[in-house]
């Protein structure tokens, strides 16, 4: 990999596992969250951290092979348009206690994860690949945010 190539890889990483951190750490769960009725299938708290850690890892790799290949692409724009969702659903769902709000996060991340895995598909297969369990962590977070929204729609609607 040229020195170009590895600066771009290197920004892209910085730039998502970094975003991705500080979101996290700047809206993290705390008494709201605890208190809120969780499905049986809701996993620890602990295993959010590694997961989303390796996700951006792929997630940056993607967005740099992308940007190398076509900047200004539909690929690259739905690559730009999941990961603002993505930086926005913490924010929404533990800051601004928005379930309803984060739901629609995640519906958007969802759709825009699949269109950049669509678009990447024939023109580089491992950044499409490198976003399939991307995509399925996603809907599965969507799953446990409906969820989470139905098993607390009483205090939920009290609260708004």
């Amino acid at each position: 990999m040229n020195r170009h190539r590895l600066a771009i890889h290197l920004a892209f990483l910085a730039l998502v596992v970094g975003g991705g951190l500080a979101v996290g750490a700047s809206n993290t769960p705390d008494g709201w969250y605890a208190s809120l009725a969780k499905p049986a299938f809701n996993p620890p708290n602990w295993i959010f951290g590694p997961v989303w850690t390796i996700l951006y890892v792929a997630i940056a790799v993607a967005g740099a092979r992308t940007w190398l290949r076509d900047r200004r692409g539909p690929a690259m724009i739905a690559w730009w348009v999941q990961l603002v969702f993505n930086f926005l659903w913490s924010p929404t769902f533990f800051t601004l206690q928005s379930i309803g709000g984060a739901l629609v996060v995640v519906t958007g991340m969802a759709v825009a994860v699949a269109a950049f895995i669509a678009l990447t598909w024939r023109a580089d297969r491992p950044a499409a690949l490198l976003f399939v369990p991307y995509l399925a962590w996603v809907c599965f977070a969507g799953l446990l945010n409906a969820s989470i929204l139905w098993l607390n729609a009483s205090s939920v609607a009290v609260q708004q």
